[in-house]
């Protein structure tokens, strides 16, 4: 295994999908199991999954169809490169994703109309078909906030191809929820965005998560704010590392808040002419 200069050249590697954590052929492998971790091969059924997960090669929450235990030896790993006295490390590393930002729209008016119990019956169905289309796409389920879900699209899940998964994810999620065919069961809006943030673990020593910092992310945040029930913000940065064409696509121009961005408009269930095929 070659030797890291820092923790965050090592979780950048890892993030990035060329860490040879990624490559290992684990003897895990011969275990007799389906499903098993994407990444370690680890078994989460029986029979392995009944002693091995007393070691944590557990399902993350974050996506089940990998286990923790895959983020918590590379944080091991990381915290044994050398570090300065001036910088600590961190857990994590800047490295280029594409971010999903998929929001209720018209959730307060909703709240306002419904009563509170099919109102919460209604998000924790959005929450449930948003894990399951987010799953299959492999992307990372960063959080459910409020009204809104929020996916990262790293290389080590998705290999070079993350912003055209990104979009394909945010196109499923909004065909799941019933656009583009007849009237949704909760009306909803989504941005895509692709660059460079932060990507680890964050917080205290008693209360830690894993998740993106940085200007892309509230870029991303911002473009699913502004779409409207059915439709899908894509920024030229995401719409280029994703191969799509701009032709026949409509273009919107967002402010926000400060930081104008150009975005392409997708409208779910009607492919643009020159979009690569689903």
């Amino acid at each position: 295994m070659p030797a890291y200069a820092t923790p965050e050249e090592e979780w950048g590697a890892f993030l990035g999908g060329t860490h040879p954590h990624l490559q290992d052929k684990s003897p895990l492998r011969f275990i007799p199991s389906n499903p098993r971790c994407k990444l370690c091969s680890a078994p989460f059924g029986r029979p392995g999954a009944f002693v091995l997960r007393r070691y944590g090669y557990s399902p993350w929450e974050k996506n089940p169809r990998i286990c923790g235990r895959c983020f918590k030896n590379i944080g091991t790993t990381a915290k044994m490169c050398p570090i300065s006295e001036d910088d600590p490390g961190v857990n994590g590393a800047e490295v280029e994703l594409t971010m999903l930002f998929a929001d209720v729209r018209g959730s307060s008016k909703l709240a306002r109309q419904m009563p509170t119990r099919e109102f919460t019956q209604l998000m924790n169905r959005f929450y449930s078909v948003s894990k399951d289309v987010l799953v299959e796409a492999d992307a990372i389920i960063e959080k459910f906030v409020g009204d809104a879900v929020v996916a990262l699209f790293l290389p080590f899940m998705t290999g070079p191809e993350h912003a055209r998964r990104g979009v394909d994810a945010a196109e499923a999620l909004l065909l799941a929820t019933g656009h583009g065919d007849g009237e949704p069961w909760v009306p909803l809006g989504a941005g895509v965005h692709t660059g460079t943030a932060f990507v680890g673990i964050v917080g205290s020593k008693s209360s830690s998560d894993f998740t993106a910092l940085g200007d892309p992310v509230n870029i991303a945040a911002h473009l699913a704010s502004q779409a409207a029930a059915g439709e899908i913000l894509v920024t030229d940065a995401t719409a280029e590392s994703a191969g799509m064409t701009h032709d026949a696509l409509e273009r919107r121009h967002v402010s926000l808040k400060g930081h104008p961005v150009d975005a392409l408009v997708l409208p779910v269930g009607h492919p643009a002419e020159g979009q690569p095929a689903r």
